[in-house]
């Protein structure tokens, strides 16, 4: 899982450099497929459950699951990149959000919130601990910045299938949840919203976006809840 975590780190890595305004969103996509099947994986969403990309390209007001097509990114709009790769048996799954050109203060805002609120609920991701303990890090951090979560999409245990069980809400209240073990690893991921957060699936069966059409982010890596506590298989290197 660490090779799976370290090989979908490297590819958003190199899916960043193409956000731009400009850019269709369709060539973010081939890029992805391009550079997994290249380091010998496989792309995990292409075709789960009739998904027909190998990345989710979600823009401002959609939360996730969007379809990359022909929609061009414009100067000012947020877009977040949802990547999984499965390599040797076992998945790795990541999420991002990047500014696209100049993007405004509040737009800038709600992406540190988002990827800040991933970090506090990494941090609870410790042996002897409960779920609600992740659950309530993100939400208690994210109200107070003003901001909403998402109450539809959680996040899930991870390992040799996508989605596996525990789901990992991003509400809750500590103390509550099953208890963490050594040796559990978790996909846990934010998606924090601009307004409310009710959302609503466009007639694509797939693009979450926002009821009231604001915009939102979201921030996924993989965590290994090891002895000492979390280990991040998909982080990604610091810019310097």
């Amino acid at each position: 899982m660490r090779v799976a975590g370290r090989m979908t780190a490297e590819i958003m890595n190199h899916l960043e450099k193409l956000i731009c305004p400009g850019r269709v969103t369709k060539e973010i996509d081939a890029l992805a497929e391009k550079l997994i099947i290249g380091k010998g994986g496989i792309p995990a969403f292409k075709g789960y459950m009739g998904y027909p990309a190998s990345v989710c390209v979600s823009v401002n007001e959609e939360v996730v699951h969007g379809i990359p097509g022909k929609k061009v990114l414009q100067d000012g709009d947020i877009v977040s990149l949802d990547l999984g790769v499965l390599y040797d048996g076992y998945y790795g799954d990541m999420a991002r959000t990047f500014p696209v050109g100049k993007i405004s203060e509040s737009a800038r805002d709600l992406i540190e919130t988002a990827e800040q609120a991933l970090e506090r609920g990494t941090l609870q991701s410790k042996p002897g601990g409960c779920l609600g303990d992740i659950s309530n890090a993100i939400e208690s951090f994210v109200v107070e910045k003003g901001y909403t979560v998402v109450r539809d999409y959680v996040g899930h245990g991870i390992g040799k299938k996508m989605h596996e069980e525990p789901q990992i809400p991003n509400y809750g209240n500590p103390g509550t949840g099953p208890r963490l073990e050594v040796g559990m690893v978790l996909a846990i991921e934010p998606m924090v919203n601009m307004g409310t957060y009710d959302v609503q699936v466009l007639q694509d069966n797939w693009t979450v976006i926002t009821r009231d059409k604001k915009i939102s982010a979201h921030f996924e890596n993989t965590v290994v809840i090891g002895e000492n506590g979390p280990e991040v298989i998909t982080c990604q290197k610091k810019k310097h």
